[in-house]
């Protein structure tokens, strides 16, 4: 039955591709994109990432192109930063791309700005395909009512491990287990394995905002902070303890290997991070790494949610009909998932999920701990991201590591990021 149902869509989706195609020819106007009377429409597609993701993004636009011979996609791709550099000196100029990769903290910056289509519209009239979605991830880009990127994949933190470090200092986290359980398994780990027991969480967002959820709290609300400075004195004053003890890698050797992980080069037996990067370190290491689950302070609440990276649309595009049905081909079609993989996550639309079998042993870890914690019902709400909301992780990230490296004290530290923050998000 599954099979039927996927032929179907198939054949449902190249039709309305073709029909879309067609809709081209008569668009008008350069904008973002471009098109003449007559002639295919070109649309612009940009993303970050490294030349492994740019080799099947490009692979995936040949095959929409051979679908759809009457839109023409017109790539461009960066690393993370210069991606963001250059996307913000587009939006400026009023010619940013058409279509884009994008993520949750940036929508409400961006939607403020009135750079982000609303794909809703395009959902209403048939061009964008809205069904089939795993756990509810077509409402992740929802924004005050207004659609405003559609996930291509999901991930959520994990605690991502070194098997052989954890075996040797004989430490098997299961489900449920605590902070206190953590700390123990981080003292194992020094005296029995002889290195730090993480790399160091301490400028990580998403895991403080997971600990703030525990606790009822997030870091963020809606217009602000969601937590004190008292929350985080404390926090970081026991980080900066564990740096000086060896518990946690030593912030120099850590920055000296960037880009590369502390984790893979055998500076720490664990790190915080999302799970799809359990992949990057299996790359860049030596050693095999599992996904540990996330500890908690009851055995039971992780605060856990569900992340994505996203497609979204430019509110200048003069071919929102064509995004769209690019976005519909990129989120649902069966070919695209298997080329895609686990790359930005565990794929989004079950046309897709089911379409990748994964057959390494990583991808097949992904698939698993998103499986347990979706059955162990811990997902809950992400949490909300305001306006300015990438500047504070930056800062976060920023401070906490100077703090690492001896460059100011814990509490000035935290004065200096709220300072940061709160301007950032103008409150």
């Amino acid at each position: 039955m599954r099979m039927s149902r996927h032929v179907e869509r198939r054949t449902f989706l190249k039709a309305a591709g073709a029909s879309l195609a067609g809709a081209g020819l008569t668009a008008a106007g350069c904008g973002a994109g471009s098109g003449s009377s007559g002639g295919p429409v070109t649309i612009r597609y940009a993303w970050w990432g490294a030349d492994d993701r740019a080799e099947k993004i490009n692979k995936t636009i040949a095959l929409f192109e051979k679908r759809h011979p009457k839109i023409k996609v017109k790539t461009d791709f960066q690393q993370y930063a210069d991606f963001w550099k250059k996307f913000n000196t587009q939006a400026a100029g009023g010619n940013p791309p058409d279509v884009f990769q994008n993520a949750v903290g940036f929508l409400r910056k961006y939607d403020a700005k009135r750079v982000l289509l609303d794909l809703g519209p395009q959902a209403e009239k048939g061009n964008l395909d809205l069904a089939n979605f795993r756990a509810g991830l077509e409402k992740f880009g929802e924004i005050e009512g207004k659609l405003l990127g559609v996930p291509v994949g999901s991930n959520s933190m994990g605690c991502i491990i070194d098997e052989k470090v954890y075996e040797k200092a004989g430490v098997t986290p299961k489900t449920g287990w605590t902070w206190e359980d953590w700390d123990d398994a981080l003292i194992r780990i020094h005296d029995r394995a002889g290195r730090a027991g993480d790399s160091g969480p301490y400028g990580i967002m998403y895991l403080y905002d997971l600990v703030l959820r525990q606790d009822g709290k997030a870091f963020f609300t809606e217009n602000g902070l969601g937590f004190t400075e008292s929350d985080l004195v404390p926090y970081w004053t026991e980080a900066m303890k564990r740096v000086k003890s060896g518990l946690y890698a030593d912030p120099k050797k850590v920055e000296q290997i960037k880009p590369k992980s502390a984790l893979a080069q055998g500076l720490a037996g664990g790190e915080f991070t999302w799970d799809n990067f359990t992949a990057r370190y299996t790359a860049e290491g030596d050693s095999s790494y599992a996904i540990a689950p996330i500890p908690t302070k009851d055995g039971k609440r992780t605060g856990q949610y569900l992340g994505s990276l996203m497609l979204s649309g430019s509110a200048r595009t003069k071919h929102p009909a064509q995004v769209a049905a690019f976005i519909s081909f990129m989120v649902h079609d069966p070919e695209v998932g298997q080329i895609m993989g686990y790359d930005r996550g565990v794929l989004s639309t079950t046309e897709q999920f089911e379409a990748f079998r994964p057959t390494d042993p990583v991808s097949k870890k992904i698939a698993a701990y998103e499986q347990q914690i979706a059955d162990a019902g811990v997902l809950e709400p992400i949490t909300p991201h305001p306006a300015g909301a990438d500047v504070v992780e930056a800062a976060f990230l920023r401070v906490a590591g100077d703090m690492a490296l001896g460059k100011a004290p814990v509490e000035n530290s935290v004065k200096q990021f709220f300072t940061e923050a709160k301007t950032a998000l103008g409150s």
